[in-house]
Formats: C-alpha cells, structure tokens, sequence
C-alpha cells in the first residue's frame, strides 16, 4: 500500500517524509478494524517523532498520524459484520490494562498511542481496536481528521478538567494551533468570552473572523495587564494553554479569582516560572489534561454529526505532496489543521 513514511530522524523533519508505493497492508487483528483511509491529519506529535522523543527508541522508516478518517473494509475477530462499510475517526489514545495491586488496586490509567507507539494513519490503511473509532456518516472526510484529536484534548480540557460554565470567559494562548482552535470553538459552543494570544497580527484577525471577543498580540512581554483590561479588571476564568515556559507567568497573572489554568503541553519548555502567592491568595487552580477517554470523545464527535462545530482548516495536501503538508506545520505559519487526503 501507499503512505507516508518519516525515513529518518532529524530536525527539520519535512526533508525526512517520503511516500512509499510498497508498505505492508495492515490486517485487523480481534477486536480491531482495518480501515481505508479517507483523510488523515498532522499533530505537532508527528513532528515530535519526526525529531525524537526522550527516553523512546523510535525505528525508522516509521507512519506516524494520530488523526484519521476513513470506511472501515475487514473486521477482526468479535467485532460485529455489521461496522463494515461505515465512516468513522478515531480516537488514537488506546487505554491499557493496569494491575491490580494489593491494597492499591488497579494504578492510573495509561495509554498507547495510534501514530506514536503503534503505526498511525498517514497510509492508504490504518488498524485501530473497534472501542477507539466512532462514526461520522456523511461529515465530510478532511474535516472529521482535522477535528477529532484536538477537539477531543479541548473538550477534556474545558468541559472535563475545568468545568466550563456558559458565559465565562476563557483565554486562549497560541490561537492558529489545532487545540487552541478547537477550545475557541468549544468555549464559542457554550457562550463563553474568548480573549486570544498570537505572535501574529494576521491569526488574530482570523480570530476575530471566527467570532474572538477580543484578540491579544504576544511581543514576548507580560501580557496579562492586557487581559484584565479587556475584562472589566477581573480576569479569565479559565486559561486553556499548551505553549509552556514562555507565556505561563503572563496566564497565571490574568486568572480571575478561583480561576482555573490547564494545560496540555509545553511547546516552550516545562520549566515554567509561576506565581505562588497569587495562586493561593486569589484560589486559582492548575490542572493537567492529555487526550480524553471515548466518553468524551462521543460528546465531542455529536458536536462535528450534528453540524454544531466545524473544524478550521489551514490547508488539505495531496498524498503523495505529503513533505508539503509537513512543511507547512513545521513552519508554524498555519491557522487550522494540515491535512492529507488519500484517493
């Protein structure tokens, strides 16, 4: 089969992808399904591998891709016939078995990931277990790969960890990435105020096309004085960011009183200088969120079927001007999610 293959490590990673005509085909093992690849879409994950991960010993050639949509075309054994032929996406973070320790019980939940640990979507084929692909009918196939991991990790993130209520304002760090676009689509869903962050006039603007209440330009210095002017001196009450070290002290700043900080990456680095005194005078909590279970991920799904949310999308490539499409996210100049089609 064909796909996409990062033949190397190395920075930058884009010189490293190459399209193969000669790929194994995969085969559904039991309890999975063998999908035909529709659509598939970048994460920064994919460059990450591209680049090397501490403490993982990647092979190479390797297909990476977290995000994927396609029909599912061969069943394994105890999955029911009757999935054959539907549309679905997936949801790449696969929960495994914990022991059961004695007095303990079983530890926190752990997953592998589809693209990371196991072979991703960037092929004409990908497997995943049948509990980790929900179906999306007749949604149009590159916009149901642009939305699911993103939107999965912001419903987690606004709706699970941070208790999102209607009418709250949330900033946003880093409008233009696939997550931060996908929490101002949630947060925009339940009638919340966004304030956004960019380096970038020009995501900004595109911001504010899509319905941002108020847009806030990154020059590298505190900006937190900003946020509480454009909200009446009290703050956001939620901070949804995975840009790390660079902009934390300006996000703990611009809490409200019992604000809530979550975060689900650190782009800049994880060794972030914060504010002790004004986290626990002013009640605020920090949070950590990663990808979401398939609970959340059929909330988040019914928001793509019933048409109430739709992805952004920076651009769709061609398979085979794969190296194309990961230029384009390495360059960081996207506004939306980068996506290959496949046929």
């Amino acid at each position: 089969m064909k796909a996409v293959v990062i033949s190397q490590q190395g920075t930058p990673v884009a010189p490293n992808v190459q399209v193969v005509d000669d790929w194994p085909d995969p085969t559904a093992a039991p309890g999975n399904v063998l999908v035909k690849t529709e659509a598939s879409a970048l994460n920064h994950l994919d460059l990450w591998i591209g680049r090397g991960l501490p403490g993982l010993d990647f092979d190479y050639p390797r297909i990476t891709g977290s995000d994927g949509c396609g029909t599912i075309e061969a069943v394994g054994a105890g999955v029911d016939e009757s999935w054959m032929g539907k549309r679905v996406v997936v949801n790449a973070a696969v929960p495994q078995p914990q022991p059961e320790l004695p007095e303990i019980g079983s530890g926190p939940g752990d997953i592998r990931m589809i693209g990371e640990h196991d072979p991703g979507t960037m092929a004409e084929k990908f497997v995943a277990p049948v509990t980790n692909v929900a179906c999306v009918g007749d949604v149009e196939p590159t916009d149901a790969a642009a939305y699911a991991l993103t939107h999965l990790t912001a419903w987690r993130m606004l709706i699970s960890r941070a208790q999102l209520r209607a009418g709250q304002t949330v900033l946003i760090t880093g409008i233009g990435g696939g997550v931060a676009l996908a929490c101002l689509n949630i947060a925009q869903h339940f009638g919340c105020k966004t304030v956004v962050t960019s380096r970038h006039q020009s995501k900004l603007d595109k911001a504010a096309d899509l319905g941002a209440t108020h847009g806030i330009l990154d020059t590298g210095e505190d900006w937190s004085r900003q946020v509480r002017q454009v909200t009446s001196k009290q703050g956001a009450d939620v901070c949804a960011d995975s840009i790390g070290k660079a902009v934390h002290l300006s996000c703990i700043k611009s809490l409200a009183r019992g604000g809530v900080f979550v975060t689900c990456g650190c782009t800049t680095g994880p060794d972030a200088t914060t504010d002790l005194a004004r986290m626990f005078w002013n009640q605020c909590s920090i949070m950590g969120s990663t990808m979401g279970d398939m609970d959340e991920f059929r909330q988040a799904i019914s928001l793509l079927n019933s048409g109430a949310i739709k992805p952004v999308v920076d651009s769709v490539h061609d398979a085979n001007d794969a190296a194309k499409a990961y230029e384009r996210l390495e360059s960081g100049d996207q506004f939306g999610k980068v996506v290959i089609r496949w046929g």
